[in-house]
């Protein structure tokens, strides 16, 4: 892999290994910044949930839980830009074309300012009717409004972080994103129990102090990676004289929309099936939402080597196809899809056995929340292994530039099965049994998308 230095120096990325190197070894190190990421963010999540649920009450972990269901939808809607700025960053690297990558990252960076913007303001007037229309309990949404409240403000800095990390990875820079995203991490887990019970000179805020933490961890986390690029010279810099760059350019602007909105609107089916699914959740009481949330904070281990995976695969594969090289983009598929059974296999396998000790981080160890956190486990783990198989193989599809099928295999599997399905064994056979929604989505999903990988026109496709 390329060295900042020499980056620096040459003006272009030199014994790119992405293209070169052995796959097995090359996709394990570069997915393991992403994962240990993942394992980062999600670790961040379970101890502010900790702090929350055993210090605030389940009203508080269950406001936690439908506000983040809504801060994912919101992000989802700027995921599809990112992933879109990022294959094409990857092709144009592959290709030896570095001018091409940061005309890319100009007009992405100016698109994504624009948006987060847009976002925030809407979701700041929004967020009082979608938490009506989630049927957040009455008792729960005092909290979950404070929470909203301060989230909101540092969205522009959320969506920043995660704008400059994926066009890292695209790059075919992993490790980097990784440390100032374990910066984030330890100062948002630092500041939690400070800013919530308002120890020494900070003040006592409650669930908003959490968060605030978060908010502050994302901003000096960006504004210091941000200074260290520039410090080092990163050969994808916006220089001086290149400030012409942060323009819209019209025919990266056009691939961006053109590729980009289906993949961000694959990210807001996904969320919006989970707003829907929690609305039936909701039904069923506050106990009910806070062991969701707990069960759901599990489930998130598992597929952390999924998504990181996925989004390894999406990288090395297009610079690959920008390389021409086909043999390795089919070996990294097959060698991705083995990794994500080694990997979420065993952590599925791990919670399954610890299932009410892992529960009991989150939830009162006497309440009625955690016998139903177990039963939801029970159900649903080996399911979010099959998702991995699914975000491998879609990440390779998408690598190309073929968007369309991705988004109606995921729109298939979760709103024409797993809702309606849902909601029809839930009325008909109770709680319990409304998640075995999961497996039969998920199955769908990775049975359609690998039929569609073997015989379908994906590798036809093009970015621009």
């Amino acid at each position: 892999m390329f060295t900042l230095s020499e980056a620096a120096t040459n003006a272009r990325p030199i014994d790119n290994k992405l293209i070169t190197g052995p796959i097995a070894s090359t996709l394990f190190f570069f997915a393991m910044p992403v994962l240990l990421g993942n394992v980062l963010q999600s670790l961040n999540g379970s101890v502010n949930s900790i702090w929350v649920g055993k210090f605030l009450g389940e009203n508080a972990l269950a406001a936690t839980s439908n506000a983040n269901i809504i801060m994912f939808f919101l992000l989802s809607t700027i995921f599809g830009i990112g992933m879109a700025a990022t294959i094409l960053i990857g092709q144009s690297i592959g290709a030896k074309d570095v001018d091409k990558a940061k005309r890319v990252v100009g007009t992405s960076a100016v698109f994504f300012v624009i948006l987060s913007i847009f976002i925030t303001a809407l979701g700041a007037v929004f967020t009082p009717h979608i938490l009506v229309w989630m049927n957040t309990p009455t008792e729960v949404m005092p909290f979950a409004l404070d929470y909203m409240r301060i989230m909101f403000l540092g969205i522009p800095f959320m969506f920043g972080l995660n704008y400059v990390m994926t066009v890292l990875r695209g790059s075919g820079n992993s490790k980097t994103p990784f440390y100032f995203l374990l910066l984030a991490v330890f100062l948002d887990i630092g500041l939690n129990p400070l800013f919530i019970f308002g120890m020494g000179p900070f003040p006592e805020m409650g669930i908003a102090g959490s968060a605030l933490s978060t908010v502050i961890a994302q901003v000096v986390s960006l504004v210091l990676l941000i200074i260290y690029l520039y410090r080092k010279q990163y050969f994808l810099r916006i220089k001086r004289d290149e400030l012409y760059l942060l323009r819209l350019d019209r025919e990266i602007l056009s691939a961006l929309i053109k590729k980009g909105l289906p993949m961000g609107l694959q990210m807001i089916v996904v969320s919006s099936s989970g707003i829907a699914l929690i609305n039936l959740v909701n039904t069923f009481g506050a106990d009910s939402a806070a062991a969701n949330g707990a069960a759901m904070q599990l489930s998130s281990y598992i597929q952390m080597p999924a998504m990181a995976l996925g989004a390894a695969v999406s990288s090395i594969t297009a610079q690959n196809i920008g390389a021409n090289k086909w043999d390795r983009v089919h070996r990294t598929t097959l060698i991705g899809v083995i990794y994500n059974f080694l990997m979420a296999g065993v952590v599925a396998g791990i919670i399954y056995v610890f299932n009410r000790e892992a529960l009991s981080l989150f939830l009162p160890s006497n309440g009625p929340a955690i016998e139903i956190g177990i039963q939801i486990n029970n159900r649903t783990l080996a399911a979010f292994v099959l998702f991995g198989v699914y975000m491998v193989v879609a990440g390779v599809i998408r690598s190309t530039g073929s968007v369309m099928v991705p988004l109606l295999i995921t729109f298939t599997a979760l709103w024409v099965i797993r809702i309606p399905l849902a909601y029809y064994l839930a009325d008909q056979y109770g709680f319990n049994a409304l998640w075995w929604s999961f497996p039969a989505s998920f199955g769908m999903a990775v049975v359609v998308t690998c039929l569609y990988y073997s015989f379908g026109g994906w590798k036809k496709a093009k970015m621009i």
